[in-house]
């Protein structure tokens, strides 16, 4: 008996211990699985189908074209927001190369820095060919850019109204040289004021005889630039007939970048080799370096002049040339190739790859000095050891841009919004979609007006009146996003009209500026002039746009509170 109460009771106990875990454990197993699921929504990124570029942490609507946001793909491998991963097959489709900075491959070369450059004519060479008198051009002997003129070649034959009275004056005071020697040599010297020979002067007082049309011929050789006029033109005395330029010497000039200048001094030598002629190099001397550095590109030019009597050279061809310097390679500076580097303006990326195992890269910024022949020196921005891509850098960029990562054209994408996009983006309107959208506008001025005078009834009326023209709007021609534009800005103006409540009109006025905007950038105008204007508290200071027929500011988000809050953007027309 006691026997089997002890059973008993062992079985209850087992049944018990069981009956908790199925219970509890299973439900924590539930919670884990819960808190998981939670985490994995609270990293959900959303984005738009049509812009890549934006990124929000919850779904709702696009901010440029309104579509509604989809989920971004999420990475389940353990990759940071920036990097991407590539397949191995994309990899050797593209051809893309890495180096480990401060390898070999990466080593200063022999002491000289190399600078990009163009051949360009001598203009101490240039010469323009004018007319010496007033005249009609009758006959153009050279007429098309790159012929070859030899001194004294027929440039042209010009009717000279003023030159056939000259002549008659010679032939009359002919008869009166022995009587009036003052007066023949002054009619003689006009003439040749005008260029015209002794041997032609000559000629018509043997003859007697006027001529009505004169030959003018060229004063130098060289090579024709630039044709400045055409048959039949009427010209004055001193205007230019045509531009020639002797290419027996013509001027290199390359670009030095701030960091270069140092080393470069007037009448240093310089190697300079063509792409034309990659086995060829010619020597000259450094005879000019701007004195002012070009705020665009952050460079000065430099200049050497060449010989150029077999026409080796032609002007507009690509050229490097290479200094000697005084420079000293230091074992702590890096060097990458040039390759490794994209350029946005005053910025400088490469792409590191994060995993030594795996194609996964992420986009960095450095910062870079001198280049030396083939390699840039790294101030900042990498460490010796780490691998780059050295080939194929624009294909890693154009994979990152297009799975919504950071990338060179899209280097905010994931951080912030910039209402610059907007007036980035290309849409296409046909011809005559400008003359109704002109309706539009001006019931969008009044509208305008009416928020910055705080009269929601107006606001309301010129509202409605915009949307009954805007439905009327012929959509089938137009592309996917031209029409989501329209469907999304006759939305929010239904949305203003339907109320007389200030805030809230606003708040739909902010969005409604967010699709007119685009297409008022991309229709064609009548050429008056709108200014595209900003006020950065507006919208709980994340800024907000409007367009305005009025240079001066009169904000619509504010009124009288901020009347003149806000900045001008740019001019549209």
């Amino acid at each position: 008996m006691m026997n089997k109460n002890s059973l008993y009771i062992i079985i209850a106990l087992v049944v018990g211990l069981l009956g908790g875990w199925l219970i509890f454990g299973g439900a924590s197993d539930h919670e884990e699985s819960d808190r998981h699921t939670e985490e994995l929504e609270s990293n959900q990124l959303w984005t738009c189908s049509m812009h890549p570029q934006i990124m929000k942490s919850e779904p709702g609507d696009c901010p440029i074209c309104g579509m509604d946001l989809i989920p971004a793909e999420t990475d389940t491998e353990g990759l940071a927001a920036n990097e991407i991963r590539m397949t191995d097959n994309a990899m050797a489709l593209a051809n893309i190369q890495t180096t480990i900075v401060g390898g070999d491959s990466t080593s200063q070369e022999d002491g000289s820095i190399s600078l990009s450059g163009k051949i360009a004519t001598n203009e101490e060479n240039n010469s323009v060919q004018a007319s010496y008198f007033d005249g009609r051009i009758e006959r153009l002997n050279v007429n098309y850019e790159g012929q070859t003129v030899s001194k004294g070649q027929l440039l042209a034959t010009i009717y000279a109204p003023n030159l056939v009275a000259a002549q008659q004056e010679l032939i009359t005071t002919s008869a009166l040289k022995e009587s009036q020697p003052a007066l023949y040599k002054a009619v003689r010297n006009k003439l040749k004021n005008w260029k015209l020979s002794e041997r032609q002067i000559d000629a018509i007082e043997f003859s007697g005889k006027t001529t009505e049309n004169f030959p003018v011929y060229a004063t130098v050789s060289g090579t024709v630039s630039e044709v400045m006029t055409a048959e039949g033109d009427y010209v004055k005395q001193g205007q230019p007939i045509v531009k020639l330029s002797n290419l027996n010497s013509v001027w290199a000039e390359f670009d030095a970048y701030e960091q270069q200048i140092s080393e470069v001094k007037k009448g240093q030598d310089i190697l300079i080799i063509p792409n034309a002629y990659p086995n060829q190099t010619f020597e000259g001397k450094i005879s000019f370096i701007d004195p002012i550095l070009s705020n665009s590109k952050r460079t000065v030019t430099v200049r050497a002049t060449i010989q150029n009597k077999d026409e080796l050279f032609k002007p507009g061809m690509f050229v490097t040339g290479k200094i000697k310097t005084t420079m000293t390679s230091k074992p702590d500076v890096l060097h990458i190739p040039a390759s490794a580097v994209m350029w946005t303006g005053e910025r400088s990326l490469v792409y590191v790859k994060t995993n030594p195992n795996e194609p996964v890269f992420e986009m960095r910024d450095i910062t870079i000095g001198n280049r030396n022949g083939e390699n840039y020196e790294v101030a900042s921005g990498l460490q010796q050891g780490e691998e780059i891509v050295t080939n194929g850098a624009f294909t890693v960029d154009a994979a990152a841009q297009l799975q919504g990562k950071t990338s060179m054209m899209n280097q905010t994408a994931t951080t912030k919004e910039d209402s610059s996009i907007l007036t980035e983006m290309k849409l296409v309107f046909p011809k005559g979609f400008s003359q109704s959208f002109e309706q539009v506008m001006i019931s969008y001025l009044q509208m305008k007006d009416a928020f910055v005078a705080g009269n929601s009834s107006q606001v309301s009326q010129f509202a409605n009146t915009a949307a009954t023209q805007l439905e009327s709007f012929e959509t089938s021609t137009l592309g996917a996003m031209e029409k989501m534009h329209l469907k999304q800005s006759l939305k929010l103006l239904k949305e203003i009209s339907s109320t007389e409540n200030l805030e809230a009109q606003r708040a739909d006025f902010v969005k409604f500026n967010e699709q007119l905007i685009p297409i008022a950038m991309n229709v064609e105008g009548n050429g008056e002039v709108l200014y595209l204007q900003k006020c950065p508290m507006a919208n709980n200071n994340k800024g907000a746009l409007w367009l305005s027929h009025e240079k001066e500011i009169r904000n619509p988000y504010f009124g009288d509170a901020m009347l003149t809050c806000g900045e001008i953007q740019r001019e549209i027309e």
